[in-house]
């Protein structure tokens, strides 16, 4: 069993007031169980004023988590928002792992710092925060995760700020931040976690799919035996696809044809050489959608997720969500709609905390010998513990 505590604080000048907000909702008084970990997502500016680290140095437990835009819990949501989870239990155990610098050879890193955890058997969940590196691939991230592992249920995000270039996407850890290191909590005992995500409607993907014949990680050079430039010029997307993130609204879906579900993908921009550099891995022998999406249709699939997840209610401590930054985008001046229908649907019954995400950790099938571990974009993607 496992109790949760959320709390939060908008409070970015003083610090002893912001440790008072976060302390009194916790109710630490009243005492925490035998193992206890804490998971924040905040704006930048909460480092940058020294807030997050206050808090951190006043809290008697471990705080992980990442850089967020925009970030929610029972019954705020907002942008100049920190916001934490507490999770505490006699029979859960928690592992904090913190990597060396993934900024090179990522795969090896995060495999050997799994490799280095200090407990025995094997996690029932790893939940992963990572910072958005533009030269990475987040597939490399979970691929190597799910490989070192043997499959243990990976969820989490990449970190993402609302600067133009992604500069303050940091990774945080007690009091601390960092550019270029990974975080995990591995949960260990009775969990049984069941995630959801939501993408885009089959009813929205274009009939001229393709089958990628070419990339390299998250670069795409040719679908069909054909430069990708010219698909897009099949498509009449070849303008858009000159400006970074002009094609937001347009995602890809991949079907790594061996019978799990689709997963998204963005565009991000193009290189000299006129190939695709997406948001995740493009692997040669899938077929690729291309999907249009827009502010309808990501309320939609949201809604249809919470109403799956509104069933399991009675059987969780906890639901962690992620939305990616697209679908914020998406939602125009109701950037917040996402958060909003979490806090209607599920905040009065369960503890919750969502955030934006540079890109979306989750499975998307499980059985009891091992996940199949995913790195999404463009998707809003949940957690019940």
């Amino acid at each position: 069993m496992i109790k949760t505590m959320t709390a939060f604080t908008s409070e970015l000048d003083d610090e002893k007031t912001a440790i008072e907000q976060i302390s009194s909702q916790l109710k630490l008084e009243e005492g925490l169980l035998k193992n206890t970990i804490g998971i924040v997502v905040c704006h930048y500016e909460f480092i940058l004023s020294g807030i997050f680290k206050a808090v951190c140095d006043a809290l008697p437990f471990s705080v992980v988590g990442t850089i967020s835009s925009t970030q929610a819990v029972n019954g705020e949501n907002g942008s100049l928002l920190m916001a934490l989870t507490v999770m505490t239990s006699d029979t859960v155990e928690f592992e904090k792992i913190i990597t060396p610098s993934i900024a090179e050879e990522p795969a090896k890193v995060i495999a050997e710092s799994y490799k280095s955890r200090s407990k025995s058997g094997k996690p029932a969940l790893a939940i992963v925060f990572a910072p958005f590196i533009l030269q990475n691939c987040g597939d490399d991230y979970v691929n190597a995760l799910s490989e070192a592992s043997g499959g243990v249920p990976c969820f989490g995000t990449l970190s993402v700020d609302d600067t133009l270039d992604f500069v303050n996407c940091f990774m945080l850890a007690d009091g601390e931040h960092y550019r270029d290191k990974m975080a995990m909590i591995l949960l260990y005992g009775d969990v049984k976690p069941k995630f959801f995500v939501a993408n885009i409607s089959e009813s929205r993907l274009l009939e001229k799919n393709a089958v990628v014949t070419k990339s390299a990680g998250h670069v795409l050079m040719e679908v069909n035996e054909r430069p990708v430039i010219d698909y897009f010029d099949d498509l009449g997307l070849v303008k858009a696809s000159e400006t970074q993130y002009a094609m937001s609204s347009i995602p890809f879906l991949i079907d790594y044809n061996d019978d799990t579900p689709k997963v998204s993908k963005v565009f991000v921009m193009l290189t000299p050489e006129k190939y695709a550099i997406c948001g995740g891995a493009m692997p040669e022998g899938s077929t690729m959608y291309v999907a249009m999406t827009d502010k309808s249709d990501v309320i939609f699939t949201t809604e249809e997720v919470l109403e799956k997840i509104r069933s399991e209610i009675p059987k969780a401590s906890l639901l962690l969500a992620f939305s990616c930054l697209t679908r914020n985008m998406m939602l125009g001046a109701e950037q917040y709609k996402e958060m909003e229908m979490v806090n209607e649907k599920i905040g009065g019954e369960l503890p919750f905390m969502m955030a934006s995400s540079g890109g979306e950790i989750c499975p998307t099938k499980t059985s009891d010998e091992r996940a199949v571990n995913r790195f999404h974009n463009n998707a809003f993607v949940a957690c019940l513990i």
